[in-house]
C-alpha cells in the first residue's frame, strides 16, 4: 500500500520566514474601509473589559476600534526599511 504524502497543518508555517511575512503585490480588494494595497487580519484576544474600554475610547474619538489599531502599530513599529 502506498503512503499518503505528509499533509501541512492548520496553522504551520512556511520554511522561508521572508516569503511568509512578505506582502503580497495585490491591489486593495475594494471593501469599504479597507486601506489602499494588501491588507493582512490580525486577531488578538482582549478581556471583555478591555475591549469595551477601547470601543469606548474609540468612540468618544469618533473613529474606528480598528483604525486606532492601525495607528498605534504605525506609531510602534515604524517602516525603518524606507519602503511604504
Amino acid at each position: 500500500m502506498s503512503e499518503r504524502p505528509a499533509k501541512a497543518g492548520f496553522a504551520s508555517r512556511p520554511g522561508d520566514a521572508d516569503r511568509w511575512i512578505k506582502a503580497a503585490d495585490v491591489v486593495g480588494s475594494g471593501k469599504v474601509g479597507a486601506v489602499a494595497g494588501f491588507t493582512a487580519r490580525l486577531t488578538i484576544d482582549v478581556t471583555p473589559a478591555l475591549r469595551r474600554r477601547m470601543k469606548l475610547v474609540a468612540v468618544q474619538r469618533g473613529t474606528t476600534l480598528a483604525d486606532m489599531a492601525r495607528a498605534l502599530f504605525e506609531r510602534e513599529f515604524p517602516d525603518i526599511s524606507g519602503e511604504d
